[in-house]
């Protein structure tokens, strides 16, 4: 690579072209991206000459932290630049580039100053600091602390030092031969290791970069200890008392010293004092380490006050001791236990007793001398008694307090007798005191008001509840009867409507009880005890009488009127939605009782109406088919929310018309209610229709062949309806096979109902029969059915005619052997359908 530069370097100056020198600075750790300067503008060329001229750059520095974007001529930071790590600790960082163009031969130098910014914290190669420092150096001493470094330049590299706040030491500069700055910890205050044993500073160091950064060190100072204190007792004086008869080898007590110092300058030894007189040096021994002091003789008769000195010495170069004083009372053996005798005594205190009263009297004594004579007494009870001192040696029991005997009804009152012996004795004497009852107490209701509830419909003697009143007394001050304090209630005496036990407090029904008359009412029981005099207290008591589903619900509108059905007249062009009518009702039983809702149980067309089921707003389901009868009948059920429910129905009449009649028809006889069919039954009859179809199909197929061998059938008229029959087949005459001919003409319209006029007749000779009369469209359906002959229909044929009148061919043949079969596959008459062309009205015929 540089002998390549050198020969582009000698080529570019044979040829003579001039060159420059670009200086730009950017600051380290610029984000990718950042432009720097422009080249081409610097250089006075256009942004297109770097492509067409081969611009190139070249550096010597194998990362590219710089760019050319040679659409624009911008020097861009390819890579952030860290200062320190390029140059280290040099004053100037400076990134040096080649700039070369081709046409002519041209090549520029770039300096790029990589300037710093304060990215780096000050930080102290050392670590912390570990000073070891004697308790016993006076103020002023100096001790040298280590320097701590940055890595930038400049006032980002100045570095300032301070320390934790301590009343002990300062911060202080202290300087070098060639002038450089050290920080020195001062100290400004005598240090204490008994006080203080370890000091904890932080040096801080800071630059002067903004923001600026600082790092820290930890100092620590550890006091080292001189032999500046002498042991110290816990107590001055220490006293005991120990009996004659105390054997040797006794430990009498423990003292024990405690020295501040550590090492040996704290270590402490015991023993006994020079100032202990010499007599008694030999009835004591002092243990040097533990400092327990032990009997080592007999030390003497009793109430005889022994008084020594314990010295403790600790074990520096130069030691320091310190004593206290032994106090040993000898005293008197206690052999002999207080005496307590009663004198008078009550075992039964009745609870209204006044404090004060005094319920025993009792006298003690004790045989030993001194304070191993001195008897005391103590009581310890929970009930309210305290013992009182007499005179002398006799102590009184009084009742402190007020009794309570349903609180307490006896007491274990625990005297105890205790001589001023070392150890003490003591004797013990339990006494039961009964308090007998007073009626101090009133009857008391759990509640004040109480709550009872009740089926209507009861029968007299039902039990309704009970009451009960506690009395904590005894006997008959705590025995309750109870009884009815007979008041009006919803103008009635309460004592007609209920009693109640006066032993147990039961309350009992003397009446049936009817919600919709009375739903509620309430009485007071009182609650009296047998005590003298009596006390009492009442509880009122508010009985609610449940409601049964005992009342069905009540039809209000519509109503029938004469005894007729209520007739709603809908046009027939109602859309789905049309508000038909509104059914209300009432039921004068209460909650769910009370809660109705409507349904259709039957309708002559069940899909032509729809009704709210807690509305009970009766609508058209769908529109008006021009098949739909005029006349409909609903049966609407409303039912209540009872167990069991209960329920009453309404029948409506609709007619479907678009005017109000001048007579409205008669909705008696409109339709007979359908059977639901389960899904089973359903199922049923499906595979039973499947059933027929496929043997009439057979029946149809075998019919048309016989049909089809007959050359008559095509010259008849029978046949020849194009328009209205799918199969044009002609009928050869057959012994068993009668024809009819009806003709049918169209009488008169009403709204969407037709009425047609009919004649039948059968055949010609003496069968023939003709019938006359008005019939509706499906009217035609008896037709089907063989006017009563029960024959089955093989063929009907409908032909137009012209004008108003429709002539109706049905040729009827009667198969024995054919009907035997039906009957055993189907039990029912399958209807499938009739329809009638007149003046544009569609006709057409099913088989079956």
């Amino acid at each position: 690579m540089v002998g390549w530069r050198v020969a582009v370097l000698c080529w570019w100056v044979s040829c003579g072209a001039a060159a420059g020198q670009l200086e730009y600075s950017v600051l380290e750790e610029s984000e990718q991206g950042v432009t720097v300067g422009n080249i081409a503008v610097d250089l006075k060329l256009s942004a297109a000459a770097l492509s067409l001229r081969n611009f190139r750059f070249l550096s010597s520095h194998s990362e590219s932290y710089f760019g050319v974007d040679l659409g624009s001529g911008s020097l861009v930071v390819r890579e952030p630049a860290d200062r320190e790590r390029l140059c280290g600790t040099k004053a100037a960082c400076i990134l040096t580039y080649e700039l070369m163009f081709e046409g002519p031969l041209e090549l520029h130098k770039m300096r790029v100053h990589i300037l710093d910014s304060n990215d780096n914290s000050p930080f102290f190669p050392a670590g912390d600091v570990q000073l070891h420092i004697p308790e016993f150096l006076t103020p002023g001493a100096r001790f040298t602390l280590p320097n701590a470094q940055d890595a930038d330049e400049g006032s980002n590299g100045v570095l300032s030092y301070s320390l934790s706040p301590s009343q002990h030491f300062r911060l202080d500069m202290g300087s070098r031969m060639d002038g450089s700055k050290y920080p020195e910890l001062v100290l400004e205050k005598a240090l204490d290791r008994e006080q203080r044993d370890t000091h904890l500073l932080v040096l801080t160091a800071q630059d002067g970069g903004w923001p600026a950064r600082s790092g820290d060190a930890q100092v620590t100072i550890i006091v080292v200890d001189t032999n500046d204190n002498a042991p110290v007792f816990e107590h001055s004086v220490y006293s005991t008392k120990v009996p004659e008869t105390v054997p040797n080898g006794t430990v009498l007590v423990q003292v024990q010293a405690s020295d501040l110092d550590e090492g040996a300058n704290g270590e402490v030894w015991y023993s006994l004092s020079n100032s202990t007189l010499a007599e008694l040096r030999h009835l004591f021994h002092v243990h040097p380490k533990s400092g327990e002091v032990q009997v080592a003789a007999s030390l003497g008769p009793p109430e005889t006050l022994l008084e020594v000195y314990v010295e403790a010495r600790d074990e520096g170069a130069l030691s320091m001791a310190s004593t206290t004083k032994l106090l040993v009372e000898v005293t008197d053996v206690n052999d002999h236990a207080p005496q307590m005798d009663f004198i008078t005594f009550s075992s039964s205190v009745s609870e209204d007793a006044a404090p004060g009263t005094v319920i025993a009297l009792l006298s003690v004594k004790d045989e030993d001398l001194g304070s191993n004579g001195k008897v005391t007494c103590t009581m310890s009870s929970k009930g309210p008694f305290h013992l009182k001192a007499s005179f002398d040696s006799y102590y009184s029991l009084l009742i402190g307090g007020p009794l309570d005997r349903e609180q307490a009804s006896e007491y274990q009152v625990l005297i105890t007798a205790s001589d001023g012996g070392s150890p003490p004795l003591s004797t013990q004497r339990i006494l039961t005191v009964s308090v007998a009852d007073v009626n101090d107490n009133t009857p008391s209701f759990s509640q004040p008001q109480q709550e009872l509830y009740v089926a209507e419909n009861n029968g007299p003697g039902t039990s309704l509840g009970c009451v009960f009143a506690q009395d904590p007394d005894l006997g008959e001050n705590g025995l309750v009867l109870y009884e009815l304090l007979d008041e009006i209630s919803e103008g009635r005496p309460a004592s007609s409507l209920v009693a109640v036990e006066p032993s147990s407090g039961a309350i009992i029904a003397k009446t049936s009880f009817d919600f919709e008359q009375l739903r509620n009412f309430h009485f007071q029981v009182e609650g009296r005890d047998g005590g003298i005099p009596p006390r009492s207290a009442t509880v009122a008591i508010n009985l609610f009488v449940v409601d049964r589903n005992d009342n069905a619900p009540n039809i209000l509108f519509p109503l029938p009127r004469n005894g007729s059905i209520p007739v709603e007249i809908v046009p027939r062009s109602a859309r789905a939605g049309h508000l038909v009518t509104k059914v209300v009702a009432e039921d004068a039983d209460s909650g769910s009782n009370a809660w109705l809702s409507y349904h259709i149980s039957q309708a002559s067309d069940s899909s032509l109406f729809r009704i709210s089921v807690s509305m009970g707003e009766l609508r058209m389901a769908r529109l008006v088919f021009p098949t739909d009868a005029v006349r409909q009948r609903v049966v609407v059920v409303v039912q209540d929310h009872g167990d069991p429910p209960l329920s009453s129905s309404v029948i409506l009449g609709v007619l479907l018309s678009n005017s109000a009649p001048q007579v409205f028809p008669d909705f008696e006889d409109t339709w007979e209610p359908r059977g639901q069919l389960s899904s089973q039954n359903l199922y049923l009859v499906i595979a039973l229709a499947c059933i027929s179809f496929l043997f009439l199909g057979c029946l149809l197929l075998f019919v048309c062949i016989k049909l089809s061998q007959s050359p008559d059938c095509c010259s008849q008229s029978c046949c020849h309806c194009p328009e209205n029959v799918r199969h044009e087949r002609t009928i050869a005459s057959n012994p068993y096979m009668t024809s009819a001919t009806i003709g049918v003409t169209t009488i008169e319209r009403l709204s969407q109902t037709y009425l047609y006029r009919a004649s039948l007749g059968l055949g010609s000779g003496n069968n023939s029969l003709l019938l006359h009369g008005e019939y509706r469209a499906a009217d035609l359906r008896d037709l089907t059915t063989g006017v009563g002959l029960n024959l089955p229909i093989s063929c009907v044929q409908i032909r137009n005619g012209k004008g108003d009148h429709t002539d109706v061919i049905a040729m009827v043949s009667k198969f024995e052997e054919v009907r035997g079969q039906l009957r055993e596959l189907v039990s029912t008459t399958w209807i499938l359908g009739v329809e009638l062309k007149s003046s544009g009205l569609v006709a057409s015929t099913f088989t079956y």
